[in-house]
């Protein structure tokens, strides 16, 4: 994913995921590795459960100077996944 900064100042998305439970597991993950996280969401999605059309997208924001660390977290634990 190509280093897209947020209309928050000093932050950047490192990834994008569909839920907002799938996106707690990583912010969590990423926290343990002392990184800070924000997580960017439309409060509709999660509020009358639906999921389509972006309303259940969540972008997941770090310091920009956490970004290469917190990608590489999130790859290894999709790689993990998929073992």
């Amino acid at each position: 994913m190509q280093d897209k900064r947020s209309h928050h100042p000093g932050l950047t998305t490192v990834h994008v995921t569909q839920g907002l439970l799938r996106a707690q597991v990583i912010k969590t993950k990423l926290e343990g590795a002392d990184i800070p996280v924000l997580l960017d969401y439309e409060s509709a999605g999660p509020v009358i459960g639906i999921t389509v059309d972006g309303l259940g997208e969540v972008h997941i924001l770090v310091p920009v100077r956490y970004a290469d660390e917190a990608r590489a977290l999130i790859e290894n634990e999709y790689e993990n996944e998929t073992e």
